[in-house]
């Protein structure tokens, strides 16, 4: 997701997108039904130095990757350009992911919950793999 990131906010840049915070929102205000990055962490109880991707299941996650790599691939495909017509493309293109998500009965990514960060999943699987290496080995 991060790359796709690096990819979009150069893809952004391109197209004249200055402040690319108010870009990001605009794509998050489309995906999570208004929502701000801000608002999002409110919803999910994220501490201000956690980072919203650090926290989301694969489900969120695909929601996100799949409005970021559109969104990239829409400002490309129809040559936009300008700040303004960056950001509605972005929340258009969020907004269009929502809509799937409602059609096909999915839960709204606001409301899937924070997961663990991956520092901490990384460090709970990596002790259960030393606890299930010392169990093979007392067998």
């Amino acid at each position: 997701m991060k790359k796709h990131n690096v990819n979009l906010s150069k893809t952004a840049a391109h197209a004249g997108v200055e402040n690319y915070a108010i870009f990001q929102n605009a794509g998050y205000k489309g995906l999570y039904g208004g929502l701000t990055s801000q608002d999002i962490h409110k919803k999910k109880k994220l501490k201000k130095s956690q980072q919203i991707l650090d926290h989301m299941n694969s489900e969120e996650l695909a929601a996100n990757l799949f409005r970021a790599t559109q969104t990239e691939a829409k400002i490309k495909r129809e040559n936009i350009k300008g700040e303004s017509k960056a950001n509605l493309a972005h929340f258009e293109v969020g907004q269009k992911v929502r809509n799937t998500i409602r059609n096909i009965g999915g839960t709204m990514p606001e409301n899937l919950p924070a997961m663990d960060s991956i520092g901490k999943a990384k460090t709970r699987l990596k002790k259960a793999e030393k606890k299930r290496l010392k169990s093979d080995a007392e067998e």
